[in-house]
């Protein structure tokens, strides 16, 4: 039985596709939701995670505490 070039070529794929599916993966933690709500922090400078470089005003509170609600839902 021969195989001319591109019945070769689909086998060669479909065989590049199998060993990436069933690849070993990397458990890494954390890599994935099972819920579909990402977490929000809570307003306020003490709740960042990275240190402030200058003073915190009354249009960072204001800005900081209106943002989970001036996203559209589809996007958080």
């Amino acid at each position: 039985m021969t195989f001319n070039r591109p019945t070769l070529m689909l086998i060669a794929l479909g065989l590049a596709g199998a060993a990436y599916a069933f690849r070993p993966r990397a458990a890494h933690p954390g890599s994935g939701t099972k819920s579909p709500y990402h977490p929000v922090r809570n307003a306020g400078p003490e709740e960042m995670t990275l240190p402030l470089r200058r003073e915190w005003t009354k249009v960072d509170e204001a800005v900081d505490e209106s943002f989970p609600a001036s996203d559209p839902p589809a996007t958080y």
